[in-house]
């Protein structure tokens, strides 16, 4: 008798299950044939390929099934492609031009069914992910006006934020001129300089002569501001990397970000990737380290990480939580320290992420690479510069106490002005602290310029520049002046040659001296 209760309470369950399954949208069909466009036939075979992870998970959802870590990894990456390959679809639709009209009519009809299969796959995913998807909910609108980007949040985000349209070339809503210092600040840049680019020896318009890439780009200025700045653009698979730079086990990465055309409806995935890898070819590589700085404006989505070691898979992959909206406004200056298998980031003062084993294959890691997605085609935009990276970056203490002497063009002042700028004070932190362990310790700071100028001035801007080391150490870090003295030697005494970016900014330097 037991027997034959337990039989149909069993297919009971499974009704319910199969029914609640059916419940969810009804299915968008994959397209039985290809057009005979490549770029076509990829864009539609690549978005329902999303579209059915997706779909399996939003069926789990209306079955009550939760989802653990994996699934949670999967669906981040099917939103983040489907966003990408949402903003191609475009391009994809100008590469019709020349076919035959009865398959430009198929070709339409195939990519109109694979955007509304990408439609489905960011809304869903974005509420899989959010936890706001269940059994009761009605999902089958997957209709044109359906498809935004979650901004629940965008009303709070946009009084907290700004819009950030703003240009580096200084309005009211341009880039803070003032900062905080924080005396904790840790970043120390590596003392020997690998590579450097400003821009400066290329022409506005030009792709910049020291990088490479599989996409394009340019040297930019804003307004009537000199600074240049290289625009990345965003989409699948480009990578931007600096030439001839051949990674140490020990080194620092710094650069200023800007983002243009920010607002509270600037997607979750607008993020730029700053990546490590094993080889200098466009792609990620077998072995390779991750950073992604979001830019997203409707929600505070942290920091991801991951690194990647073939045959072991992710040996990293988390979110750290941060909101870093207001620095993303703000022209954002991005400190970075590799020590060997240790990988720390700064977003300007603030350390956010410091993991003592994330390179575990330290010995296979030889380039960088920008990469960026999410961006809006036409509305959002995302600029570098000052890219610096320099070997070493680990502890001028030693160096000065066993040496007598130090060196470094890490502390950074604004162009022809003797204004530290803030990400220098990792250093000045150092010096403060030798002169504290050691109390009879007198220190000759001495100041040094580049050839940009007449040597009259740039003698005038290297003493002025010691005199503010100076005074920072005394107000900022309690140092007693009596023991500080200071001088400036102009661009009379140059280590490297004057007629390269990077000469140039080796000769731009700073050097303690044990008296």
């Amino acid at each position: 008798m037991k027997s034959s209760l337990k039989t149909p309470l069993v297919l009971v369950l499974l009704l319910f299950v199969a029914s609640a399954i059916q419940a969810q949208t009804k299915r968008i069909k994959r397209p039985k044939s290809s057009v005979g466009i490549y770029s076509v036939d990829t864009f539609v075979r690549n978005s329902f390929d999303i579209y059915d992870k997706v779909y399996r998970y939003d069926g789990y959802a209306k079955a009550g099934k939760s989802l653990d870590d994996d699934d949670i990894d999967i669906l981040e990456d099917a939103l983040t492609d489907a966003e990408l390959l949402m903003t191609s679809a475009p391009n994809i639709l100008s590469d019709l031009d020349g076919a035959g009209a009865l398959k430009q009519a198929k070709a339409t009809l195939q990519i109109n069914k694979a955007k509304k299969a990408l439609k489905y796959s960011i809304k869903t995913a974005t509420e899989l992910l959010a936890g706001r998807r269940s059994g009761n909910e009605d999902s089958e609108d997957t209709s044109e006006g359906d498809t935004k980007d979650d901004d629940s949040n965008s009303e709070e985000a946009s009084s907290e934020s700004g819009t950030g349209t703003s240009s580096p070339g200084g309005s009211s809503d341009g880039p803070s001129s003032t900062f905080k210092i924080n005396s904790k600040f840790d970043f120390v840049p590596g003392d020997e300089l690998l590579f450097f680019d400003d821009y400066s020896n290329d022409f506005i318009g030009d792709f910049p002569s020291k990088w490479n890439t599989n996409g394009s780009g340019e040297v930019v200025t804003f307004n009537d501001n000199n600074e240049r700045w290289l625009e990345i653009l965003s989409g699948y698979g480009i990578y931007y990397m600096p030439l001839d730079v051949d990674l140490p086990e020990e080194y620092t990465i710094e650069f200023d970000l800007f983002g243009y055309g920010l607002d509270s409806k600037t997607s979750s995935t607008a993020k730029l990737q700053i990546l490590l890898s094993d080889n200098t070819k466009f792609k990620q590589g077998e072995y390779w380290a991750a950073a992604w700085i979001p830019f997203g404006q409707y929600g505070a989505f942290g920091i991801q990480v991951k690194s990647y070691a073939y045959g072991e898979g992710h040996t990293i992959n988390n979110t750290i939580t941060a909101d870093i909206r207001k620095a993303t406004l703000n022209r954002p200056h991005i400190s970075i320290a590799v020590n060997k298998e240790r990988f720390r980031l700064w977003v300007n003062e603030k350390k956010y992420i410091d993991i003592p084993k994330m390179l575990t294959q330290k010995d296979q890691i030889k380039a960088l690479k920008f990469h960026a997605e999410g961006f809006k085609d036409g509305k959002e935009k995302i600029f570098i510069r000052n890219v610096k990276i320099a070997k070493g970056g680990l502890d001028l203490r030693r160096t000065l106490l066993s040496e007598g002497k130090v060196s470094t063009n890490g502390i950074l002042f604004d162009s022809g002005s003797a204004t530290i700028q803030p990400q220098s004070y990792g250093i000045l932190r150092q010096i403060s602290q030798v002169l504290q362990q050691d109390s009879s310790m007198k220190l000759l700071i001495v100041g040094h310029t580049d050839s940009d100028g007449s040597d009259s001035n740039n003698l005038a801007l290297s003493k002025s520049r010691a005199a503010s080391v100076k005074q920072a150490l005394i107000t900022t870090y309690g140092v007693d002046g009596s023991r500080l003295s200071t001088d400036g030697k102009g661009e009379g005494e140059p280590v490297a040659d004057n007629s390269s970016v990077d000469g140039k900014a080796k000769n731009r330097r700073v050097v303690f001296i044990r008296k």
